[in-house]
């Protein structure tokens, strides 16, 4: 037998496996090493197809810098601090340095999460800016793209001489990948905003995904494409966008132009974060990582869509997730009265919201496995989203045939799991 934690909220659970029936599935490391503040600097004074930001940020000149919120992890308490000081030694004024946390239609980021994500030394310093994509006040409007999107974004993106956008680099379900134009839309946008453009993700017409819309595509990928139509608007003066550890340590930067740096650092994830497995097994352990990737269920699904690319259908996928902030929205549970995901489809055709289609594809992946979930939600709704609760690995596992060949996704939000042909 052999063990492994896995983790869940801010702590782990402890797993005994036996080798011949599971495997664990890893991805390659260059050097799962954290960079020293040295090595990042160098990072952003080599930048991807782009002058350095000496030459691009003058003193007198405004600056606001683009933060993710709690539920991401970006090594942010480094590169921000990093990124603050540089400017400072620029010439560029504290008081002309705004720092503007990206959190769509998330919850406003607390004076706690402020410290935790950049630092005391920063936030008594640099004045922060909170986003609000219900506030139309706090919006300006930019008119429509080529698809009929309306563009409305935080005004403080058009305020200020210069926008640097930095954020983590990882697979997302529809988008493709995190980072780069997604501090802008969703990061920024309004919830108009935000609902036009994840809309893209579901073909109303055929049913169901959009073709090219899927984790790891940017090609082709509508939801991709309508996001940076949008950044583009507001042109980015530079990016830093990391690739983090397992502890949400920086091991990678990738520095520059907002959209060639965001290219080669997904290019670059999805070589070492893809793993190649021959066939899909009829069970599957997944682990978000912990906090902050199971923050709340919403983030949670991120980990389970990415577990169901390695099992079997009709297969079972344990999702360890702790969930200490219940489902990331008040009203989430209100879609889960539909029949199934074509019910539910049919209400998101008639009136899309964003998270309705979280549930939509939720019920999809519920119909198509049987999805048992370890976490501190409530048993009741954890059934009405179509899933089994389990309070401990034993507990969910005495339920599953012994003989059945698993996986084990320790990091299962970072992995993908790809059939080799």
């Amino acid at each position: 037998m052999s063990n492994i934690n896995l983790g869940y909220g801010r702590g782990s659970i402890s797993f005994d496996y036996d080798e011949a029936r599971f495997r664990v599935l890893e991805h390659k490391a260059r050097d799962e090493r954290p960079l020293t503040d040295v090595e990042v600097g160098e990072a952003i004074e080599r930048p991807i197809d782009s002058p350095p930001l000496e030459e691009i940020i003058s003193a007198g000149e405004t600056v606001l810098i683009v933060a993710s919120d709690a539920t991401r992890t970006t090594a942010s308490a480094q590169v921000v601090n990093l990124l603050v000081r540089r400017l400072i030694e620029q010439g560029v004024s504290p008081g002309d340095i705004r720092i503007i946390f990206a959190t769509g239609i998330h919850r406003a980021v607390t004076q706690e999460e402020k410290l935790e994500l950049l630092t005391p030394f920063i936030v008594q310093r640099i004045r922060t800016l909170d986003h609000n994509a219900y506030d139309s006040s706090s919006m300006i409007q930019l008119g429509m793209t080529e698809r009929g999107t309306p563009v409305e974004i935080n005004r403080a993106l058009k305020e200020h001489d210069h926008v640097i956008l930095t954020g983590a680099i990882g697979f997302h379900y529809f988008a493709g990948f995190t980072g780069g134009r997604k501090s802008v839309c969703p990061g920024l946008a309004s919830a108009q905003t935000i609902e036009a453009t994840h809309m893209l993700a579901l073909d109303f017409e055929k049913g169901g995904r959009r073709e090219g819309v899927g984790t790891g595509l940017l090609d082709g990928n509508a939801v991709h494409e309508e996001c940076e139509r949008i950044a583009e608007l507001v042109k980015p003066s530079f990016l830093i966008n990391t690739i983090v550890d397992e502890r949400g340590r920086a091991v990678g930067v990738y520095a520059g132009d907002w959209r060639a740096a965001h290219r080669r650092a997904c290019m670059e994830y999805a070589e070492d974060h893809s793993i190649m497995m021959k066939e899909k097994r009829q069970l599957v352990v997944a682990s978000c990582n912990g906090s902050p990737w199971d923050i709340n269920f919403i983030q949670a699904h991120k980990s389970l869509d990415m577990a169901a690319h390695a099992c079997l259908d009709g297969g079972d996928i344990i999702l360890l997730a702790e969930c200490p902030d219940g489902f990331g929205r008040a009203d989430f549970m209100k879609w889960f009265d539909a029949k199934d995901s074509r019910a539910l489809e049919g209400r998101l055709r008639e009136a899309y919201e964003v998270n309705g289609q979280t549930a939509w594809s939720l019920l999809v992946k519920a119909e198509r496995f049987r999805v048992h979930l370890i976490s501190g939600l409530a048993d009741e709704d954890v059934r009405l989203m179509r899933m089994t609760p389990a309070r401990s690995l034993s507990e969910a596992l005495a339920r599953i045939n012994r003989n059945a060949q698993g996986y084990i996704s320790p990091r299962a939000s970072s992995l993908l799991p790809v059939v080799a042909i």
